[in-house]
């Protein structure tokens, strides 16, 4: 049992005396699935190891890295898109939804991906983008070349203009990462034409839903991946997809326009989605009526509320969808423990367990988010990063860990302009929403870059230029160090594995002082939190089985999470 200082501790006696409050609980719960309580490990592939020496990771490297994440201890990886793309979005730009980039490999190596992980009895989720496409896409070349109101159109959103000569675009929408969501072509005679609509960037395309061609290609698509193996799914703005018919004004365009998660009441979370995900569950279960293995389908949900984010995890809906208000909350007891209440409250309640995410592929990472301004990641961020992730794997649900984050890694906040590649960027000039600083290659081993992330003498520097402070935070040397986040990670999945107290089920609030937050599993595995800077009380007496820092017996540091186990 590790105390976060590389002692093993003893049994734990007793609770201390505290009046249990605001119990919340998951009712309905069906029987026991692996994905209920799994943890998963997202690979952001062209970071991950480059088994070529191009600079970019491939799905070779996210193969030769599978026995790194079985020892871990996770249940899963899921990839980013590795689908051929001009990479416009790093990928969420498809081209061809069934086939895999040069740059990643091939789907001959997809296959050897997912026979290796099938073999380690780990879960192979795929990115799914269904609100979009490439701009590359052979279908909506055919539609530029198509005339207005034509079936080839009407795969996306073409709309007249407004104004004199229709020069204005059809409405007032933003897309999300700056700018107009709308774009003028030239038609095929090369007069000014209609406009397309595009969420995100004019080289993303959205589809229109409401034409049945496209949810039939979709179709295609899913059973494309799950006839090769595939384990389920991220569905990439599952809260998209269908706009409102008539493509009004939005009410509040400054608000749209401000807004990096989906605002536009028009444009996200139209209830025919809904009939989508009952149509994607039903094909999951139809496959796993066919060989037992169940299929996932997990959805990126950004809606204003947890009560909204319950209907997309109804029981013939998605299985589960991440709950970003963790993600997001500020580091504060008081923070955390309203957003776990709801999710529990809200979530929970469908029948569906909670999926708790503290970083992923767009987001700043916990060690800088948390406080930390040295990019060298040593002190106040660090340590709430790890009472956070302690924190996160004791929680009823599942969870999922996005690379790096097992190492420790702060974000990179000093890239220079010209390696940026984020769209946001790219459109607007500003770094205020930029995602390259987590997207960073990852340090495998050595003291300089490429820090074994990529393969032979003569390979090309990383895609996006490595720290030298990477040195610290390397694979090799976090394996080494016991008091590293890697063990901390790789005990606290230990643990969460063993116990059955851990996963899914329920919890109960226990009552504290101002800036600590703790609960019980099952009666008798607590979890405790100080948010705050000043030691406490321990709600346990004796040593506790895992602590995110130094936690010595009846105390409970600053910054610091642990759990124990009532009378062991």
């Amino acid at each position: 049992m590790h105390n976060g200082d590389g002692a093993v501790g003893p049994g734990i006696p007793g609770l201390r005396t505290h009046r249990q409050v605001d119990v919340v609980s998951s009712e309905h719960i069906d029987t026991h699935r692996w994905w209920r309580d799994a943890v998963i490990y997202q690979v952001y592939v062209r970071s991950f190891l480059d088994s070529t020496g191009d600079g970019i990771g491939d799905l070779a490297g996210v193969r030769a890295g599978l026995p790194y994440l079985k020892k871990l201890g996770v249940d899963g990886i899921r990839l980013s898109p590795v689908y051929p793309s001009p990479q416009h979005d790093h990928g969420y730009d498809v081209a061809d939804h069934r086939d895999v980039d040069p740059v990643f490999g091939d789907l001959a190596e997809f296959d050897l991906l997912a026979g290796a992980a099938r073999r380690l009895d780990v879960k192979v989720l795929l990115d799914i983008v269904p609100n979009h496409c490439s701009s590359e896409h052979p279908w909506f070349r055919e539609a530029l070349a198509a005339p207005p109101g034509s079936p080839q159109r009407a795969r996306f959103h073409f709309a007249d203009g407004r104004g004199p000569d229709g020069a204005e675009p059809p409405n007032n929408w933003h897309a999300m990462f700056g700018g107009p969501a709308w774009t003028r072509v030239t038609e095929p005679d090369g007069r000014p034409g209609q406009w397309y609509l595009h969420m995100f960037t004019p080289e993303q395309p959205d589809w229109n839903w409401r034409t049945p061609e496209v949810a039939a290609d979709f179709d295609r698509t899913l059973r494309f991946w799950l006839d090769r193996g595939a384990d389920g799914f991220r569905v990439d703005v599952a809260a998209g997809l269908f706009k409102h018919p008539d493509l009004p004004d939005s009410p509040d365009p400054e608000a749209d326009a401000r807004a990096r998660d989906s605002v536009n009441p028009l444009a996200w979370n139209q209830p025919e989605v809904h009939e989508v995900w009952r149509h994607w569950r039903a094909v999951c279960e139809e496959y796993t009526r066919r060989d037992g293995r169940e299929r996932l389908l997990v959805g990126e949900v950004s809606v204003p509320s947890a009560r909204e984010h319950a209907t997309y995890v109804r029981p013939d809906e998605l299985h589960q969808a991440f709950f970003f208000d963790l993600l997001g909350a500020p580091w504060d007891a008081d923070a955390f423990r309203k957003v776990i209440s709801e999710a529990m409250q809200d979530i929970a309640g469908t029948g569906s367990t909670v999926t708790w995410v503290l970083n992923n592929h767009d987001q700043v990472r916990t060690v800088t988010r948390y406080g930390e301004p040295a990019p060298q990641g040593s002190g106040l961020g660090t340590a709430r990063a790890r009472a956070a992730a302690l924190l996160m794997l004791a929680l009823p649900g599942a969870a999922y860990i996005y690379q790096g984050e097992e190492l420790g890694l702060p974000e990179v906040v000093d890239l220079p302009d010209d390696v940026l590649t984020a769209p946001i960027f790219r459109r607007t000039g500003s770094r205020a929403r930029i995602r390259d600083g987590c997207r960073v290659p990852l340090p495998r081993s050595g003291q300089a870059s490429p820090f074994g992330f990529t393969s032979g003498a003569e390979g090309a520097a990383p895609w996006l230029p490595q720290p030298d402070w990477f040195a610290e935070h390397a694979t090799d040397r976090a394996l080494a160090g016991t008091r590293s986040s890697w063990h901390l990670y790789r005990d606290g999945l230990q643990l969460r594995s063993a116990l059955p107290q851990l996963g899914e089920g329920t919890l109960r609030w226990l009552e504290t002082g101002p800036d600590v937050l703790a609960f019980v599993r099952a009666d008798d595995l607590v979890c405790a939190v100080n948010f705050g800077t000043t030691p406490v009380s321990a709600p346990v007496l004796g040593t506790p089985l895992l602590a995110s820092g130094p936690c010595p017996p009846g105390v409970l540091p600053g910054s610091t999470a642990a759990w124990w186990i009532n009378g062991s």
